[in-house]
């Protein structure tokens, strides 16, 4: 079996977005330059930020087309996210809602990438 382990999102500015990506993954870049940024996880998934003007072979996908799906224990976890998030003045694209599979957020980046977070009903 293959896992991905390694996440590129192509974006404007790396550097503006590394400032978003800092405050939600809670940690620093182990790499930042102009064209690209890269954070590495807790059980070692990447995430690079590479700016979409120097990515080889030049991009065309759209922002919103995928999303980075980040799970919670439970609905209260994902409402303490909330108020977290909240609390440091950073916006949300879609307040906690119940939808078919649980409890879920939605956030996105500078370029408009999105990020759920949500806890899977049980």
């Amino acid at each position: 079996m293959i896992t991905p382990t390694y996440y590129l999102l192509h974006v404007a500015d790396p550097e503006t977005s590394g400032v978003f990506y800092r405050e939600l993954f809670e940690t620093a870049p182990v790499e930042s330059s102009p064209t690209f940024v890269l954070f590495v996880l807790h059980g070692g998934i990447k995430v690079g930020l590479w700016s979409k003007q120097t990515v080889e072979p030049v991009t065309g996908g759209a922002p919103g087309a995928l999303e980075i799906g980040i799970a919670m224990k439970s609905p209260t976890d994902v409402d303490a996210f909330h108020q977290r998030w909240l609390a440091r003045g950073l916006p949300v694209f879609q307040a906690p809602v119940d939808l078919d599979f649980g409890r879920s957020l939605m956030l996105t980046d500078p370029d408009g990438h999105r990020i759920r977070v949500f806890a899977v009903a049980t």
